[in-house]
C-alpha cells in the first residue's frame, strides 16, 4: 500500500497508535520485574531487549523483503541510531530497577522538548516564544517529580532526563536522515547497532565489577518467556508505531504517547504496589499539558506555512 493511501485512515492510525503506547509500558514493567524478582542486572534485560528483538523480527524480514531489509543507504548512521537507542533503553531500565514506573515516565517526558529545542537550534526550525516558555513550564513540571524522587533515590533520579536527552537525539537523527533509507531497514539496522552496543558495555561494565552491567542467565523459564515477550514487543509494537504514522500526521498522533503514563502507572500499581503522590500528578499534568500546547502550536504553525 502507498503512503498516500496510507494517509486516508487517519482513525485506524490513531487506533493503532493509542493501542501501541497502551502495550509499550508491559516493555518497562517487563525489565523492572525482571531486575526485581529474576535479579538480572538492567544491563542484561538490554541485551536481550534487543538480542530478542532481531531472533523475533530479523527471520520474517529476511523472508517478506530479502537482504535489501539490510542494505542501508546509511549503515554508519544508523548503526549509530542503533546505538543511541540501546544507551537510552539502558538507563531507562536502570530507572525503572530503583524507581516507580510512572515516576520514570512522567520525567522521560521532556523529550518531545529537548527534541523541539535541537530542531530549532540544529535544523532551523522556527521555534516562537510561546513554545520556548512551554518548554521551560515543562522542565518545572518534571522538576517537581524529581524533588522527591532525588531525595529518596539521589542521582538515579536524574536517569531518565538522561534517558530523554539520548532518545531525543534519536529521534533527531530520524529528521536528519530523512527518507534516505526506509522505516523498515532503519528499524532493522538499529536492531543490530543496539545489541552491537550492549554487547560492548556489558563486557565493559562487567569486567569493571559494576552490579547493574552483571552478566546473567534467565533464571526460570519464566524469565526466558518474559525476555523474549520483551523483544517481542520492542520489534512488533514498533512495527505498529511506524504503521501508524503512515496512516496519520504526526500532529494527530503526537497526543497519544501521554497513554504511556496512564498505563505505567495502571501496571507501577497492580505489579509493585507503586503510585505516584499528590505532588507528583501535579508536576505530570503540568508536564502533559506543557506538552500537548507544544503540539498545537506546532499544528498552528503548520497551517499558517500552507496558508501563507
Amino acid at each position: 500500500m502507498t503512503d498516500s493511501s496510507d494517509h486516508q485512515n487517519p482513525l485506524l492510525g490513531m487506533a493503532l497508535m493509542a493501542g501501541a503506547m497502551v502495550v509499550l509500558p508491559a516493555m518497562d514493567a517487563i525489565a523492572k520485574y525482571m531486575a526485581t524478582f529474576e535479579h538480572m542486572s538492567p544491563g542484561q534485560v538490554t541485551f536481550y531487549r534487543f538480542f530478542f528483538q532481531l531472533v523475533c523480527t530479523l527471520p520474517i524480514l529476511l523472508v517478506l523483503f530479502g537482504t535489501k531489509a539490510l542494505s542501508a543507504k546509511r549503515p554508519w548512521m544508523n548503526l549509530l541510531r542503533g546505538a543511541l537507542h540501546g544507551a537510552a533503553s539502558l538507563l531507562f531500565f536502570v530507572a525503572v530497577k530503583y524507581m516507580p514506573l510512572a515516576d520514570v515516565f512522567a520525567i522521560y517526558f521532556v523529550e518531545p522538548f529537548m527534541l523541539t529545542g535541537l530542531s530549532a537550534l540544529f535544523l532551523g526550525d522556527k521555534v516562537g516564544w510561546r513554545r520556548w516558555t512551554a518548554i521551560v513550564v515543562g522542565f518545572g513540571g518534571a522538576m517537581i517529580v524529581i524533588q522527591p524522587s532525588y531525595e529518596i533515590f539521589g542521582l538515579k533520579a536524574l536517569l531518565p532526563v538522561c534517558c530523554a536527552f539520548l532518545f531525543s537525539l534519536y529521534l533527531f537523527m530520524n529528521r536528519a536522515i530523512g527518507t534516505a533509507d526506509s522505516p523498515l531497514t532503519m528499524q532493522t539496522m538499529a536492531g543490530i547497532g543496539g545489541t552491537l552496543f550492549m554487547t560492548a558495555a556489558l563486557a565493559v561494565g562487567g569486567s569493571m565489577g559494576v552490579p547493574d552491567f552483571e552478566l546473567s542467565l534467565p533464571s526460570s523459564w519464566l524469565g526466558l518467556i518474559l525476555l523474549l515477550i520483551l523483544g517481542s514487543l520492542s520489534g512488533y509494537v514498533h512495527m505498529i508505531v511506524v504503521k501508524a504514522f503512515r496512516l496519520a500526521p504526526l500532529s494527530l498522533l503526537a497526543p497519544f504517547q501521554y497513554f504511556e503514563i496512564i498505563s505505567a502507572t495502571v501496571l507501577g500499581y497492580a505489579l509493585f504496589g507503586d503510585f505516584p503522590t499528590f505532588s507528583k500528578w501535579i508536576g505530570i499534568l503540568i508536564i502533559v499539558a506543557s506538552g500537548l500546547f507544544i503540539i498545537w502550536r506546532e499544528r498552528v504553525q503548520a497551517r499558517s506555512l500552507k496558508a501563507s
